[in-house]
């Protein structure tokens, strides 16, 4: 279990063995509890929820999470480490980890009161309850400051009404971080933050996306509909909800580098292995120079895309501002991500195209990390405007 050696080991400040023990903790229990299953899950989109209360139970799902509300209170450069041992077994189960922490149970670090954090924290950080965060709306993608799903306050009440969708455990999620325009659309500081609980009246789950890859985590609708929740369940101020979600989806595009970081790792390895047992003209395919020159290059983004994702993790940790290294490492990791998959398919030939290899699943898993918490092109706007001020 992580918590039994965190202590000791940030306390005479070894991170470098603390992430070591992180990834193989982590790669026993990827390959013990899911590689076993991932196909299958795949292929049914089985959503394993009980698979994310081991990963709690081992301290993976309060991972940012301070000890006194229960987490085990590491930094981003551990966090980023399971996040791609997770994923160079399958992308579903990091994208899905990654989601609970970086964005709900992170809200809630970050932006939640005393009572708030002691309510709900605990929960997320040993996985008792699997948390979801609510932004995207079907006609408000990047667009989110003319969302729709709106909170009108109703004396020490507020009445939600609305939908979003491409929500990560948006039917299984106990908990939502849900942000709700709450005031006119596109002017400033005119969303709000809110917790709201499974179970609440007005509020359901909605359709389950079928997707092209991601298939075992969840993505699915949230519907609020008279949806009335206690002022109490706010988070930080009104009109701070869509700041406060930048702020989040700084640490996000870290998740997602490290996500992206764990499928390439995952497809490289993959190919690698393939070409080295894969003889063609009585010699293995990795002895012909179409093939090492593509190994060659996988190899080498990797390594950029892992310096650039952990140099943002380590700002992150030191407190120092990260939205442009961040989205860098976003930017090029996603990217790189899908290259190398494509190259890993294109390495295993025919039989690259079935099933029978995981090629194909890395190749259809890698391309949503482009997509998920801002497109490439969001990350080039974001990083144009931190050059040019």
């Amino acid at each position: 279990m992580i918590s039994e050696y965190t202590d000791s080991q940030t306390d005479t400040n070894e991170r470098a063995a603390l992430s070591e023990l992180i990834v193989q903790s982590v790669r026993d229990i990827a390959e013990r509890h899911i590689r076993p299953n991932s196909r299958e899950w795949d292929e049914t989109q089985y959503f394993p929820a009980d698979l994310f209360r081991l990963l709690g139970e081992q301290g993976l799902m309060g991972m940012l999470v301070p000890v006194e509300y229960g987490g085990v209170g590491l930094g981003y450069r551990e966090y980023v480490a399971a996040i791609v041992e997770l994923s160079r077994v399958d992308g579903s189960i990091g994208l899905s980890m990654a989601a609970h922490n970086s964005l709900c149970t992170n809200h809630i670090l970050m932006f939640g009161n005393e009572k708030q954090k002691q309510t709900y924290l605990p929960r997320l950080a040993t996985g008792e309850w699997i948390g979801a965060w609510g932004l995207t709306e079907p006609n408000t993608g990047s667009d989110a400051g003319n969302m729709r799903t709106v909170a009108v306050r109703d004396g020490n009440h507020w009445v939600l009404n609305g939908a979003k969708n491409f929500i990560t455990h948006g039917k299984s999620g106990n908990v939502a971080v849900v942000v709700a325009r709450t005031g006119e659309p596109n002017t400033s500081r005119n969303a709000t933050a809110f917790v709201v609980e499974r179970g609440t009246p007005g509020f359901t789950g909605g359709r389950k996306e079928d997707k092209l890859g991601m298939r075992a985590s969840e993505t699915a609708e949230m519907l609020f509909q008279d949806c009335r929740i206690s002022d109490s369940q706010r988070l930080g101020e009104v009109g701070e909800g869509f700041v406060q979600s930048l702020k989040i989806l700084d640490g996000g595009r870290i998740s997602i580098a490290a996500l992206s970081l764990g499928i390439a790792q995952g497809a490289y390895d993959a190919a690698l292995a393939y070409a080295q047992e894969r003889e063609q003209f009585g010699q293995a395919i990795a002895r012909f120079q179409g093939i090492s020159f593509k190994l060659a290059d996988m190899a080498t983004e990797i390594e950029a895309a892992k310096l650039l994702t952990y140099q943002a993790a380590d700002l992150k940790d030191a407190g120092k501002p990260v939205t442009k290294e961040s989205a860098m490492a976003k930017l090029f990791a996603s990217e790189t991500a899908v290259r190398v998959a494509n190259e890993g398919v294109q390495i295993f030939g025919g039989y690259g195209y079935t099933k029978d290899f995981p090629a194909e699943r890395f190749y259809r898993d890698a391309k949503l990390c482009t997509i998920g918490e801002g497109t490439s092109e969001i990350q080039k706007l974001v990083i144009s405007r931190q050059i040019l001020g």
